[in-house]
C-alpha cells in the first residue's frame, strides 16, 4: 500500500499491546487500522498516532480491519489547545458519525485540514464550526442550499422569516411548524450561503439551525463533545 495522508480520529485498545485507530485518509475515506504493538512503551508508533496531526500512513489488507505498516508525522500544523482542542474532538466525532467507511471525500478531507489550521490559529470557533458543518452535510449527501425556497425556487428575501424542512429545504415560516423547528431570518440564510458571519444575528441563528439539522440527520443520537461545548457556551 502506497503512503497516504491521513489523520487519527479515534483510537481504542486492541488486545494487550495494540490499538485500533479510526483514521480519515484523503483517497480512501475513513478506515480502521490495527496498530500492532502501539501500546508498548518503546513502540515507534506510540508518540506518532496523535489526533489533529497530519500523518503519512501505509497499511496492508482489504477487509474492514487493515493492518498499519507505517506511520510518520508530517508536521505543518500547530497543536490544538484549550477550546480549540475541544472543537477538534467535536469535528472528529462528526466525521465518525457521518462518514461511512471506505467512502472517500477529498474535499471534506481538505476542509478538515483547513479547519484545524484555523482553530489552531485562534480564529472564532463558532464561525469555523458552522462552515465545517455545512461542508460535512454537503459532502456526505445532505445537500444544504440556503438562498432559495425549495418548492418555488424563488430567492430568499432578507426581510422574511423562514424555516428549514430537514428533508425538503427552505420554506417561508407559516406558524404551524413543529415547536423544535428554528425560525430563521432570510438575511441569516443568505449570509450562511456566503459563509458570512459578520452579523451577530447570523451567528446565533446559524448555530440553532445547524444544531437542528445535524440532530435530525443523526436520528436524535446526541454528540458527546457537543454537550461539553454547549456547557461551556462555545458551540
Amino acid at each position: 500500500m502506497a503512503e497516504q495522508p491521513g489523520f487519527v480520529l479515534h483510537s481504542y485498545p486492541y488486545r494487550e499491546t495494540s490499538l485500533i485507530i479510526d483514521v480519515l485518509t484523503r483517497d480512501y475515506g475513513r478506515i480502521a487500522l490495527v496498530a500492532k504493538g502501539a501500546k508498548r512503551p518503546h513502540s515507534a508508533l506510540r508518540g506518532v498516532l496523535q489526533t489533529f496531526q497530519p500523518l503519512s500512513l501505509a497499511w496492508l489488507g482489504k477487509g474492514e480491519l487493515r493492518t498499519l505498516t507505517r506511520a510518520e508525522w508530517v508536521g505543518g500544523l500547530r497543536p490544538l489547545e484549550g477550546d480549540a482542542l475541544l472543537c477538534g474532538f467535536y469535528l472528529n466525532e462528526l466525521l465518525v458519525k457521518f462518514c461511512a467507511r471506505d467512502d472517500p471525500h477529498d474535499r471534506l478531507f481538505q476542509h478538515y485540514l483547513t479547519t484545524l489550521h484555523h482553530l489552531a490559529h485562534g480564529e472564532p470557533a463558532g464561525v469555523i464550526l458552522r462552515a465545517f458543518e455545512r461542508v460535512l452535510l454537503r459532502e456526505t449527501g445532505y445537500a444544504v442550499a440556503f438562498d432559495r425556497c425549495t418548492q418555488t425556487r424563488g430567492k430568499v428575501a432578507p426581510e422574511r422569516r423562514y424555516v428549514f424542512h430537514p428533508e425538503w429545504g427552505v420554506r417561508p415560516a407559516r406558524g404551524d411548524e413543529p415547536a423544535d423547528w428554528p425560525v430563521i431570518s432570510g438575511q441569516t440564510l443568505l449570509d450562511m450561503e456566503q459563509d458570512d458571519y459578520s452579523r451577530a444575528q447570523t451567528v446565533q441563528q446559524s448555530k440553532l439551525l445547524m444544531r437542528f439539522l445535524l440532530n435530525h440527520h443523526l436520528g436524535g443520537v446526541p454528540l458527546n463533545t457537543r454537550q461539553i461545548l454547549l456547557d461551556l457556551q462555545k458551540l
